[in-house]
């Protein structure tokens, strides 16, 4: 009986002591994709396609004065900050998902050569202030000309 009892004990503290990971109040984002690759500056824009999850569905705000959205190319020192509108309902905390095509208009290149490199960093945030993790893309190349 003693053996059986310290079994039982045991099985009764492992279940105990699982607990339930609570899902994350952050946004969650991922690249879908990034197009060009390669451009010519001042001649066409980049597209970037965002895949995103939050589970409570607070991203965007309805006052284009509030950003949501933070884009830095990584040849600068600040970003960028963009207005998304809200995803969902205001109010409604229902799970969301889905993609987000940020275009970047007129890329040009900062230096004296004929071609430089960049990548851009993304993170976007909720009505909480819950950030996402960031994500940054495969390298561009923008060239002087063809």
């Amino acid at each position: 009986m003693p053996k059986s009892f310290s079994i039982l004990l045991l099985v009764m503290i492992a279940c105990l002591s699982c607990k339930k990971e609570e899902p994350s109040k952050s946004p969650v984002i991922e690249l879908v994709e990034i197009t060009p690759l390669s451009l010519v500056q001042y001649n066409e824009p980049v597209y970037i396609t965002i895949g995103y999850t939050d589970l409570d569905g607070d991203i965007g705000y309805e006052s284009p004065d509030e950003y949501a959205l933070q884009i830095k190319d990584n040849r600068l020192t600040d970003p960028d900050w963009y207005h998304v509108p809200p995803l969902s309902p205001v109010g409604s905390n229902v799970a969301i998902d889905g993609n987000l095509t940020i275009t970047i208009n007129s890329l040009f290149l900062l230096g004296n050569g004929s071609q430089e490199l960049t990548s851009f960093t993304i993170k976007i945030k909720d009505r909480a202030d819950n950030w996402s993790e960031e994500i940054t893309t495969p390298q561009v190349t923008i060239r002087d000309s063809l």
